[in-house]
């Protein structure tokens, strides 16, 4: 009888314990780690979802940036800490890119982190400078396929949003371009928008301003619809090319074993931070898309992040793309 008791306590123990934690959470400010430099999309839409959190945990939310290597260091810092739901890690797509960009990762993305929850879409757009010859997508994809190689397809970095979706376009449109790296979104317009380099294709926030200033001409936004901030600018199915989609989305996830209860709290508090009115005008504002309801629970990013895992394997595999 004692032996069957033993581990019923335990579980009792453990539930009790959890429970007080979560009872008592937040008690002190939390951290949101970015693994990027700040400045970037990433940084400035935490630091939004940042303020409304506070606003509901009732405690400060902090944001810590601590880039380098795709976003692997500060992915690795945050599988690292203790799993209390103080430290959390808010990530990009990257997250799920990872694994296939880096032989060698000091973290496991299903071992070592949780999903809280989703926190926005950011919309690709493809832009060309003012010169290059294609007036339209369909042009533009004319023009790649008759001239292989030929194209100048800039990005940020290997592994960078901009190079994934370079990636991805090339292999839809079945040829070949020259990928142009650079160390950054800022380095890579200032090229494009100099006519160094032809097309990049990246988010509004960073191409909408040289897009409203004539520097850039827009082809096609990757979304279903066209954004509220880029009116006039076509989706990829409008331009020619149905099927093709893409937007960034950032996900929030905390150590392994944060208790499921305080995992629960932190759920609420971004559901709580994504209906504020505050920070639903700085998304739109940003060209950021709010994931709808269904799409916010913990469950929802696991299974998201485990298919994008998947998805970009194949892509990166075929390009022979490596972050090393």
């Amino acid at each position: 009888m004692r032996k069957t008791l033993k581990p019923l306590l335990a579980a009792a123990l453990a539930a009790v314990s959890i429970a007080a934690s979560a009872n008592g959470f937040p008690a002190k400010p939390l951290l949101i780690v970015v693994p990027y430099a700040p400045g970037g999309s990433t940084d400035v839409l935490a630091r939004v979802l940042a303020e409304a959190m506070t606003r509901d945990l009732g405690q400060q939310v902090v944001v810590e940036n601590v880039g380098g290597a795709g976003g692997t260091i500060g992915t690795a810092k945050v599988a690292r800490a203790a799993g209390d739901g103080y430290t959390l890690l808010l990530h990009n797509m990257g997250i799920a890119t990872a694994p296939a960009l880096y032989s060698k990762l000091a973290y496991d993305v299903n071992r070592d982190l949780v999903p809280v929850a989703l926190a926005g879409d950011v919309p690709m757009i493809l832009v060309a400078n003012k010169n290059f010859a294609p007036a339209t997508l369909g042009d533009f994809l004319k023009h790649m396929q008759s001239h292989p190689g030929a194209v100048k397809f800039s990005h940020a970095g290997i592994g960078a949003t901009s190079h994934l979706c370079a990636m991805l376009l090339n292999q839809e449109a079945r040829t070949t371009v020259t990928m142009v790296p650079y160390r950054g979104t800022g380095p890579a317009l200032q090229d494009l928008v100099a006519g160094n380099v032809d097309v990049i294709c990246d988010q509004p926030v960073a191409t909408g301003p040289h897009i409203q200033g004539g520097t850039l001409k827009p082809y096609a936004v990757a979304t279903r619809e066209r954004i509220a901030i880029l009116p006039q600018v076509p989706t990829f199915a409008e331009a020619g090319m149905p099927g093709f989609e893409l937007a960034v989305w950032h996900g929030t996830y905390a150590p392994k074993g944060t208790p499921a209860a305080v995992i629960e709290r932190l759920n609420k508090a971004i559901r709580t931070a994504l209906a504020d009115p505050a920070l639903v005008k700085r998304f739109t504002d940003m060209g950021v898309m709010i994931p709808a309801g269904e799409r916010l629970s913990p469950e929802a990013l696991g299974q998201h992040t485990a298919a994008e895992i998947n998805r970009w394997a194949p892509v990166i595999k075929a390009a022979g793309a490596k972050a090393e």
